[in-house]
């Protein structure tokens, strides 16, 4: 193991070490990185298939104002898989939860990108009083009071996760295939660069491969709509920012106005010139938008 480590560290020369690992009351071991700053906690929680990594960029900015704080949910990054398979998104509130047990945090605020935004507004559900505030950048939450079953079958995520090239011949390699290609054309490029330094592992039979497999990353989006978040958003009393891209093709202005309908305190902002994918192409507008949002400016 120390040997594929050092081994990593030279073809990867953006990898981030853990600063430590969380364990999850019947789930598994969880990965955590300070990221700097010694202000309040702010906890960062990316989308599905990325890492705690490529929140670093944004969260630069912000660590003259917070101690930053990122996750890599189960099965992504350098986190185990949960036992049995589950990939219910209650087990990403419950990661996020044993983060905040683990290191003691007092009611600090939060970041969640799509997948992470549904996991913070989940725990803050299943613990109101958690969280100081939340700022949710395009959280997928099903506007229904019944969620939908899990889908694997005719799930175009899913789909699309199953199709993702998983192997490259080197990281090079890599940046060049995911430049060229959408969405990943579109992040900032200290994004993209901490993505493939972090979400890729050397391959025993050579070259690099995706830490997050794919079929794990399809089961994600399988159970993405399977939660009941909405039903439950009016537990969630603390100041909640609901963020989305003006280009968004995902969870724009309609959908955060009906979740804002159901919150205590809430507002939605628009930013323009971007997507669904906003805080990795833009990762300094976002930390501007979050560090002067209602969730942690005015709580």
């Amino acid at each position: 193991m120390e040997a594929q480590e050092d081994r990593a560290d030279v073809l990867f020369p953006g990898r981030l070490s853990p600063t430590g690992w969380v364990e999850v009351p019947g789930g598994p071991a969880v990965a955590f990185y300070e990221l700097g700053g010694s202000g309040p906690p702010l906890v960062l929680v990316h989308a599905t298939g990325f890492c705690a990594a490529v929140l670093a960029p944004m969260a630069a900015p912000l660590t003259a104002s917070f101690r930053c704080l990122a996750i890599d949910q189960r099965a992504h990054g350098a986190s185990r898989q949960p036992p049995g398979g589950d990939f219910s998104w209650v087990g990403f509130a419950a990661d996020v939860l044993a983060l905040v047990d683990t290191l003691g945090l007092k009611r600090p605020v939060a970041f969640g990108h799509s997948c992470g935004g549904a996991a913070l507004l989940l725990a803050e559900e299943g613990r109101p009083g958690t969280f100081a505030g939340l700022y949710c950048y395009e959280p997928v939450v099903y506007p229904a009071d019944v969620p939908l079953a899990p889908a694997l079958d005719g799930n175009p995520l899913a789909d699309g996760a199953l199709r993702r090239r998983r192997h490259f011949r080197g990281r090079q390699a890599a940046l060049e295939n995911f430049s060229s290609k959408a969405p990943f054309n579109r992040l900032d490029r200290e994004v993209l660069v901490a993505y493939v330094d972090n979400g890729f592992e050397p391959d025993p039979d050579g070259g690099i491969r995706l830490r997050c497999r794919a079929e794990h990353e399809a089961q994600v989006y399988a159970h993405g709509l399977a939660h009941d978040a909405y039903a439950r958003l009016d537990r969630v009393r603390c100041p909640v920012t609901l963020a989305c891209g003006e280009h968004t093709d995902a969870f724009g202005p309609s959908f955060l106005a009906l979740f804002a309908g159901r919150l205590a305190r809430a507002e939605q902002v628009v930013l323009p010139g971007l997507g669904h994918f906003g805080p990795l192409e833009a990762p300094t507008a976002v930390a501007e938008s979050l560090a002067s949002s209602l969730a942690v400016g005015r709580r």
